[in-house]
């Protein structure tokens, strides 16, 4: 059989990773994945064979995967956070499905701490309540999906999680997506915003949705936007769940 690991690194570091992740890393001879994630283990790595590239070569990498399993390897491929959220796992699965068939290959997919869920530990409680996670990348999603959805999340009062909230060349989607938002919501809403989630130059910050664009957010920033319980206490973003205290 084809063994495949689709492995969910968490944010990185060894003691956010599970034990699950760790050892399908062991059980692998060859480990294909984006540069900035292999960097991110490389101390776990350094007896495999690797194989690496940079951004928006996700198809190549899962191909290049797949081809190298179906050759008697023992493959990880490795995603940031959970594999099977924005990550690799979906599209390992589509391609063995319409170009290979999913009986010849062992694929398993090892989950990991999501970015909404290491961002959250750092500012508190902030996801106790119903939330959504949407991504401002409009790179696979046309604005008008997204838009639609930034109005669902709003009307539902959705704790709203924002992956890939701004880049260089994609400036104008987090403002966009205050503007929406502030239709449903108090401008006072707390807004938790952390960069690199427990990595070496993590940062996070406490602001309100009226003053969120002010801050400092790119890509490798999560932003968590409370629903209209949420409130702030010093250093923590709390969401009541609703028990009687």
């Amino acid at each position: 059989m084809n063994k495949l690991y689709v492995v969910g690194i968490g944010p990185g570091n060894r003691e956010n990773m599970t034990l699950s992740a760790v050892n399908a890393l062991k059980d692998s001879n060859i480990i294909i994945g984006y540069d900035t994630y292999i960097d991110l283990i490389k101390d776990l790595i350094i007896d495999k064979e690797i194989v690496s590239n940079g951004m928006r070569k996700e198809v190549d990498r899962c191909k290049e995967a797949i081809v190298l399993a179906s050759k008697g390897n023992t493959v990880s491929v490795v995603s940031s956070g959970d594999a099977g959220v924005y990550g690799m796992a979906g599209l390992i699965l589509e391609i063995i499905s319409k170009e290979y068939s999913l009986s010849e290959f062992d694929v398993q997919v090892i989950p990991g701490v999501t970015a909404g869920n290491s961002s959250a530990a750092i500012l508190g409680a902030p996801l106790m309540h119903d939330y959504v996670t949407i991504s401002l990348s409009d790179w696979l999603t046309k604005w008008e999906t997204i838009e639609n959805r930034l109005h669902c999340a709003g009307k539902g009062d959705f704790i709203v999680v924002l992956y890939n909230p701004k880049s260089k060349s994609r400036t104008e989607y987090i403002k966009k997506t205050q503007e929406i938002l502030l239709n449903y919501k108090s401008p006072q809403t707390p807004v938790g915003i952390v960069k690199s989630a427990f990595r070496d130059d993590q940062n996070s910050q406490i602001t309100t949705l009226k003053q969120m664009v002010d801050c400092d957010i790119d890509m490798f920033s999560t932003v968590i936007i409370g629903n209209s319980n949420t409130f702030v206490d010093g250093e923590y973003i709390i969401t009541p769940r609703g028990y009687s205290i």
